[in-house]
């Protein structure tokens, strides 16, 4: 029993730590009423469908196919690295840094193992990761709180654009700048066996099941019906699939859903946080974003402070930094953990110090808009 434990304490690290910072901050805000609003069971609906959808596509063979495609055509290390990096950067303002890491993360692995270069994991998922919270801020719907801080200001898109457009160029030039070399040019020959789709219907089943899911980000389709849908489908056509979805993945969300909003109701540190705002509110914005994330210090603040460019700015500077600054990047974590020979010590502290690299660099670019 004490074995099964240890190995589900280093199999589920992130699970674990949230939930005993969840149970900490119970001590201070015991369970009442006001939990039941905590969990956002969209977002939750959202993630179990679109880690179903990938495991469809992954039974079916179609990233051995676009592993094949994209090693056919591209020869150059250096272009396939920030290709790599720029696809979730691009595809985040669009679907979310969310949807963009589940998509694109998994697909990764997968491609870097067949080409023989699981030694680049790291610096490539982590570069991933950052190109997908920085390529979000571009557009209201990106994310979440781009959405919120969007309507609670009641900005122009005009107004909206000033303050993230110039800070994604920025981004854009540095992701392209510091990607090129995460993978060698010369890169290692490997003979590559031609792949093709497993099941031509099973394919439209798991497009239109995505289609969906992009139809309910922009909530055009509830997440409900999404839910229901993709779940008797995937019952339906392959039942095994619905075992691997990481259940424990949500189950983290929750925990740091419970955290950042007991964290959000104790007084002493809402007036403390007024009181920085009235300082610096780009500053206590990125701040309160390394340890409650991104989203709920969006909500938090925006009650204390008019000064919604500096709001804006901070909560997507923000989403840099500690793992949990924004929690797309728990997404990245967890797969990489999930891949064999993960180092878990080494990709954080390569994912800390790139982070901060990247914060530090838009924080100063900020200072010049």
């Amino acid at each position: 029993m004490i074995r099964k434990i240890k190995e589900f304490i280093s199999k589920e690290s992130v699970l674990c730590i949230a939930a005993c910072c969840a149970i900490l901050t119970m001590f201070f805000v015991p369970p009442d009423r006001e939990y039941l609003h905590y969990i956002d069971f969209r977002v939750l609906c959202l993630l179990l469908c679109l880690m179903a959808v990938v495991a469809g596509f992954k039974a079916i063979g179609i990233f051995n196919w676009l592993t094949y495609q994209l090693l056919h055509r591209i020869h150059n290390g250096r272009i396939l690295s920030i290709t790599l990096v720029l696809l979730p950067f691009f595809c985040s303002m669009f679907v979310t840094n969310d949807v963009a890491l589940i998509i694109f993360i998994p697909f990764t692995l997968m491609l870097l193992d067949r080409l023989g270069c699981r030694n680049r994991i790291i610096p490539i998922t982590v570069f991933q990761t950052i190109a997908a919270n920085l390529g979000s801020m571009a557009t209201p719907v990106g994310n979440p709180q781009n959405l919120y801080l969007y309507a609670f200001y009641n900005m122009s898109i005009g107004d909206f654009f000033s303050v993230t457009l110039p800070l994604a160029g920025i981004s854009l030039l540095a992701l392209c700048a510091s990607s090129i070399t995460l993978l060698p040019k010369e890169m290692p020959r490997q003979q590559q066996e031609r792949a093709c789709i497993g099941s031509i219907k099973n394919l439209i089943t798991y497009l239109i099941l995505f289609a969906l899911c992009l139809l309910t980000v922009f909530r055009i389709v509830p997440y409900v019906i999404t839910t229901a849908l993709t779940v008797i489908a995937l019952f339906v056509i392959d039942r095994k699939l619905l075992k691997e979805i990481d259940y424990m993945l949500l189950l983290t969300f929750v925990c740091f859903f419970i955290v950042s909003e007991n964290l959000g109701r104790i007084e002493t540190i809402r007036l403390f946080l007024q009181k920085l705002l009235q300082q610096n509110t780009l500053l206590t914005a990125v701040g309160t974003s390394q340890v409650i994330s991104n989203v709920p210090a969006a909500v938090v603040l925006s009650g204390f402070t008019d000064q919604w460019h500096q709001m804006l700015a901070g909560v997507n500077i923000g989403g840099l930094g500690t793992p949990i600054a924004s929690l797309a990047s728990l997404i990245t974590i967890k797969f990489y953990m999930g891949s064999p020979g993960s180092k878990i010590a080494k990709f954080l502290v390569y994912f800390t110090a790139a982070n901060l690299i990247a914060l530090a660099l838009l924080l100063l670019a900020y200072g010049f808009i």
